[in-house]
C-alpha cells in the first residue's frame, strides 16, 4: 500500500528538516509531500535540498499564499493523481508525534476507511497551556458536535488518515470551507458517504519552535463555518 504524508507549510524553517527525518527514520518506505504555502522564510529552499537525500520526498509550491485547507487538498489531490493508496495529514511543527502513524496504519488494517488521532477521548491529551487556544478548541469541538450532530469528539483535529477510497468518496472538489475547519468538513462528508471511522488518542504537543498562525478571526470564521457545513452538505 503506497503510503503518503502530507506536510502544509509556511514559514517553518526552525521544524522542517527534523520532522522530515523523523519520519523517514521511522517509515522509511513511507513518501513525504511537502506543500509550502509561499513561505518567505525559505521553508522550500531546505525542502529542495532535502529531495537530493530523500527519492521519496516531493515538494508542491504554491503560488500564493492560499491557507491550510488549500494546502491539504492540493496535497490530496497530488497523492490521488500519484497512485497513492493512503494518506495521512501532519503538521508541521511536531503537533503529531509522527510515533502515531503506527497507529493509524493498524487502525486501517483492521478496515477502518479513516483514522483519527483525538486529543478528547479517554488517553487523549494536550500540553496546551494557553487558556484562549485551550477554550476554543474544546468549545470549538463540542459546537461542533451539537450542530453536526455525530459522535466525533475530535472534529479539528490535524492529524488524519484517510483511505484513497475515502478520499474519493468525500470529493475533494467540493470542499466549501477554509481555514482548519475544512477538517470537520471533510469529517461530515465521509460519515454522509457511510465512510467508518477509528478514533484513538493522542497527545497533541504545543509547538516549541515558530509561531503559531491562530487568532480571534480565525476562530470566529470558524464558528460560522460550520454552520455552513450543515446547511451545505
Amino acid at each position: 500500500m503506497k503510503h503518503l504524508v502530507v506536510i502544509p507549510t509556511y514559514n517553518e524553517k526552525e521544524n522542517i528538516e527534523k520532522l522530515i527525518r523523523t519520519v523517514f527514520e521511522l517509515y522509511p518506505q513511507i513518501s513525504i509531500l511537502i506543500v509550502d504555502d509561499s513561505s518567505p522564510d525559505g521553508t522550500s529552499k531546505i525542502v529542495e535540498e532535502l529531495k537530493k537525500e530523500f527519492s521519496n520526498l516531493f515538494l508542491l509550491n504554491q503560488s500564493m499564499k492560499m491557507g491550510l485547507a488549500n494546502a491539504y487538498i492540493n496535497g490530496f489531490k497530488w497523492g490521488l493523481d500519484k497512485g497513492f493508496d493512503l494518506f495521512t495529514s501532519l503538521d508541521a511543527d511536531f503537533s503529531h508525534n509522527p510515533l502515531y502513524i503506527k497507529t493509524a496504519i493498524c487502525k486501517i488494517n483492521e478496515g477502518y476507511d479513516i483514522a483519527l488521532g483525538s486529543r478528547y477521548i479517554k488517553g487523549g491529551s494536550t500540553n496546551e497551556k494557553d487558556w484562549f487556544r485551550n477554550f476554543t478548541s474544546i468549545f470549538g469541538n463540542l459546537y461542533t458536535r451539537m450542530i453536526l450532530g455525530k459522535t466525533l469528539y475530535d472534529w479539528t483535529g490535524g492529524f488524519n488518515t484517510y483511505t484513497k477510497n475515502a478520499l474519493e468518496k468525500i470529493d475533494l472538489n467540493n470542499i466549501k470551507v477554509k481555514g482548519y475547519i475544512f477538517q470537520a468538513e471533510m469529517k461530515y462528508k465521509a460519515f454522509k458517504k457511510g465512510c467508518k471511522f477509528s478514533e484513538f488518542p493522542i497527545n497533541f504537543e504545543v509547538r516549541t519552535q515558530g509561531k503559531s498562525k491562530m487568532n480571534y478571526v480565525i476562530v470566529l470564521e470558524a464558528l460560522f463555518s460550520v454552520l455552513k457545513i450543515k446547511i451545505n452538505s
